[in-house]
């Protein structure tokens, strides 16, 4: 099976059997066998239809003579393949992006008319893509924005009101691209310069990270076998999450808790700061996913993990006190958009439960942290309501703690950290750092 016939498999699996992306596309490629252009073919087209998938429907309703509701909905995902490689893939010959369009309802579709549709359609753009009339920026800003982006109207709202058109405009075109691959460097094994030297010696073209030191950032986007020769000397990690990592600022023979730990990534960065000393507590509401945690810490040689099942929001009987807490809450998620893009069709009812259940976990994991100890809590969302609210609340209510100043990376914060992702190519991020009184002088640490 090819790449394009994979590709409408898996949006089916997706918008008709709620598959998650990720999953089905690693079973996809194996299933497939895909490798080399048709695997890169196949992802493509596969995240970029969803990613999409707004705009390419807005164009559908334009040039159809259908309502939308008679347009069966496996008809709409090859007319939406069809235009993606149209608009998107430019290297890819129009003959080609209609006929394969085609062939893909001759061989999985045969409803009366299907093919002359589509080729239709499809026709129609060639000759009409230069004279397609959009929402008007001007006169319907949020409905512009969501057309031209492929972002739902409510996310749109909530960003232009939070950052205004010049931001929004940047975070959309930042998050619509596709995004490097970024690891945080092994540094209980070897150095970021050792490590980027013995890349470029397999070939593979690499930089080190632009926020912070123990960051490398590959060039072109690769299959993680390729790195297989790499095992145990890196992990994969966005930046900005590494950023949280020297944030937190962990010291060797510390005691960490990190509440919400799953996959595990901010543990591992911790373990290293810590130069495998000391002890962390990594725990997470999925057993299953624990098992994450221990063989990545195995294959790092990290062996100051324990893991547990827990729910961040409940207290836990017997829970002793850290000199360190991390709660990297479940959150929206709207800073990941260029990664996991299927999350931008989370609806707003979807969103709104996450503050109280947030505000829970920091108030719970606030009772574990020692007197003078740190408290960090960091999601990778922008949305003022999961971030800067939650913690100005908190902070009314514990007058026992207060925003630690921090400098890490290229940031210098006053104990708040909210990261765009245009500012450093990294996911969108917020991360505030508190500092626990002395209970015996009553003062504030400083850093």
């Amino acid at each position: 099976m090819n790449a394009r016939e994979t590709a409408f498999l898996s949006l089916m699996k997706v918008e008709n059997s709620g598959a998650y992306p990720n999953i089905e596309l690693s079973y996809a490629i194996e299933r497939n066998g895909l490798s080399g252009a048709e695997r890169a073919l196949y992802t493509a087209l596969f995240y970029g239809v969803i990613e999409r998938k707004l705009t390419l429907d807005y164009i559908i309703r334009v040039l159809s003579d259908r309502a939308d509701n008679d347009i069966d909905p496996n008809i709409r995902i090859i007319l939406r393949l069809g235009l993606y490689q149209l608009l998107y893939m430019t290297k890819i010959p129009e003959s080609a992006a209609v006929n394969e369009s085609v062939k893909l309802a001759r061989r999985f579709y045969a409803k009366k008319n299907s093919e002359a549709f589509i080729n239709a359609v499809l026709r129609s753009f060639l000759r009409r893509r230069d004279s397609i009339s959009y929402p008007n920026k001007e006169k319907n800003p949020v409905a512009y924005l969501s057309v031209c982006y492929s972002v739902p109207e409510w996310i749109c709202r909530l960003w232009l009101d939070t950052y205004g058109m010049d931001k929004i405009i940047k975070i959309l075109e930042t998050i619509n691209t596709a995004p490097a691959m970024t690891l945080t460097v092994n540094t209980l094994k070897t150095s970021p310069a050792e490590f980027l030297h013995a890349l470029t010696a397999a070939g593979i073209k690499a930089d080190m990270g632009t926020l912070t030191k123990n960051s490398v950032r590959l060039r072109t986007s690769l299959p993680m076998e390729n790195l297989s020769p790499f095992e145990g000397r890196f992990f994969v990690q966005d930046e900005a999450s590494a950023l949280c990592v020297a944030v937190m600022d962990a010291a060797p023979g510390d005691t960490v808790l990190d509440a919400c730990a799953c996959p595990g990534g901010k543990s591992f960065g911790m373990a290293m700061t810590m130069e495998n000393k000391g002890s962390i507590l990594s725990l997470d509401l999925h057993k299953n996913k624990l098992s994450l945690i221990e063989k990545g810490a195995s294959s790092l040689g990290i062996t100051i993990i324990r893991t547990d099942v827990q729910n961040a929001a409940l207290p836990r009987e017997g829970m002793p006190v850290f000199d360190r807490v991390l709660c990297d809450v479940p959150c929206s998620g709207l800073g990941v958009l260029a990664k996991k893009p299927d999350i931008r069709y989370k609806t707003e009812e979807d969103i709104r439960r996450l503050p109280a259940l947030q505000a829970k976990i920091l108030e719970t994991n606030a009772g574990y942290v020692k007197s003078g100890g740190v408290l960090v809590y960091s999601t990778c969302t922008l949305n003022p309501a999961e971030n800067g609210e939650i913690v100005s609340s908190f902070l009314k209510n514990h007058p026992e703690f207060s925003l630690c100043p921090f400098k890490a990376g290229r940031i210098k914060s006053g104990g708040m950290c909210e990261i765009l992702p245009y500012e450093y190519q990294t996911d969108g991020f917020f991360i505030a750092k508190l500092r626990k009184k002395d209970a015996e002088s009553g003062a504030q640490k400083t850093e």
